[in-house]
């Protein structure tokens, strides 16, 4: 007797050219059939092209890593990052609801205003201080009003092998240069954006139609734990490489009045994970050991 083998579900990822969407790609690819899409193959700008590739691929997993992350450049094109950061998630969540399937949304430090001293929990108030942040929090709003199921990660400062990010460029730059500068009073908890794509793998459970939330649908951060500054960062990096491949011998700190950017940066973004930890009944590697582990595939690539 012939049997014919039933589809995988259907999983969308967007942000593919992004590295967080580059790690869901990898962390995701075992569960279903992805379809993962960069802006040349995906406009978040348009509803309409957005609508259609959700119509043409009907998925059973909706993953929304893609958003205009030029925070400096935001507060010269606001417009564009609120269709993009603020608009497409809310058409996203459409989809969602239209097709009955989970959507999961990541989301930034970004929403609040950094004038904290503890860790944030998802229960305090926003106050986003910037276009970027202002256009993060609005899509946030979007998910949440029309997505019944959804789950909205909010995460910062991340980092990894690909693409730009901090840690590649301090590599870069203590292989080039005898001293690093680098803003020590902005806190907040550097996160691999490896640990990121798997954590949320285990927010989803596949079944045989598709997937169910392992979780309640809501708001969640997600990041390493503790709290480190750029300089701290920096500085374990800087310490971490082998000395025939540091150049740098110093890392200076500086205070951000030193470094002014047309976008106000969080003075103090730290995120409580207790909640997600709970939820999961995980325990989220500290910054430190999460480092370690992209420390170690750097040298594997390398290899």
């Amino acid at each position: 007797m012939n049997t014919v083998a039933a589809e995988r579900p259907r999983i969308l990822i967007t942000g593919a050219d992004g590295q967080l969407g580059w790690e869901l790609l990898r962390t995701f690819a075992p569960l279903g059939k992805v379809f993962a899409f960069d802006r040349s193959g995906l406009d978040l700008a348009s509803p309409d092209a957005l609508r259609a590739r959700c119509r043409e691929i009907n998925p059973a997993l909706i993953l929304n890593a893609a958003a205009y992350t030029a925070v400096d450049k935001a507060e010269s094109e606001p417009e564009l990052a609120m269709r993009i950061n603020g608009e497409a998630p809310g058409v996203l969540a459409e989809e969602a609801n239209r097709l009955g399937v989970p959507l999961i949304h990541y989301s930034t430090d970004y929403v609040f205003d950094g004038a904290g001293d503890r860790p944030y929990r998802e229960t305090d108030a926003t106050g986003p201080q910037s276009a970027y942040g202002r256009s993060k929090l609005a899509g946030e709003h979007a998910v949440a009003a029309i997505a019944s199921r959804h789950l909205i990660l909010r995460t910062s400062w991340l980092y990894g092998n690909r693409r730009q990010n901090f840690f590649l460029t301090m590599l870069r730059l203590a292989a080039a240069r005898d001293e690093l500068r680098v803003v020590a009073d902005q806190i907040g908890s550097p996160t691999w954006v490896h640990s990121v794509s798997a954590v949320s793998g285990r927010c989803v459970m596949p079944h045989v139609s598709g997937f169910e939330l392992k979780i309640p649908a809501g708001i969640y951060h997600l990041t390493a734990a503790g709290s480190t500054s750029w300089h701290g960062f920096a500085s374990a990096i800087v310490a971490a490489m082998p000395p025939d491949q540091r150049r740098a011998a110093r890392v200076v700190p500086l205070t951000t009045a030193a470094y002014p950017t047309p976008a106000r940066r969080p003075a103090y973004s730290v995120l409580s994970v207790e909640k997600i930890e709970r939820a999961l009944g995980i325990t989220i590697d500290s910054w430190q050991h999460q480092l370690g582990e992209c420390l170690a595939e750097h040298r594997q690539l390398k290899l």
